[in-house]
């Protein structure tokens, strides 16, 4: 197991964590994140988002994560789905919001509670959906399982068990 997966696996494996992610269309791309040590590809693709600290609300959470991994300021919009991720060691419940963009500067972020040398943020950058397709299964989030459109994401609904 390499460094990366090894911290991905120590900060975060093996509980269940709460997660909040953010959708956000800028001329029909989606805003994605590459992440290494997630899986054994070292590649893996999906929205914006992190886990809430104690006494933060999820929209404040989300504000915040967006903000350190993309360098930009949001608002939340609508609360759009929950999914459960599951990937052993690591199991998540997201709830994914719609965001829209008010300020700031799109640019690869970081991870605070991982050292300069751990980070596992590789990329920031606008998918068309099917360069989100593109990508095999395993290096992109579950919730594209579900989608055959870019507008199917933003109609995803209720509680995804896929």
């Amino acid at each position: 197991m390499d460094k990366a997966r090894q911290e991905v696996v120590r900060l975060y494996g093996n509980r269940l964590r709460l997660r909040v992610c953010g959708l956000c269309l800028i001329d029909g791309k989606l805003l994605m994140v590459r992440h290494r040590g997630i899986n054994s590809t070292d590649t893996f693709w999906c929205p914006p988002g992190g886990g809430p600290q104690f006494s933060e609300t999820a929209p404040e959470a989300l504000v915040r994560e967006f903000l350190e991994e993309t360098g930009l300021e949001v608002v939340i919009e609508d609360l759009l789905f929950v999914n459960e991720f599951m990937l052993p060691p690591l199991h998540a419940l997201e709830l994914f919001f719609k965001v829209k963009i008010v300020g700031g500067q799109l640019g690869q972020g970081s991870d605070p509670e991982m050292d300069t040398d751990q980070q596992i943020i590789t990329e920031v950058r606008l998918m068309t959906f099917e360069e989100i397709k593109a990508y095999p299964e395993t290096e992109v989030h579950q919730l594209f399982r579900q989608c055959d459109t870019m507008d199917d994401i933003f109609r995803l609904r209720g509680y995804l068990n896929k």
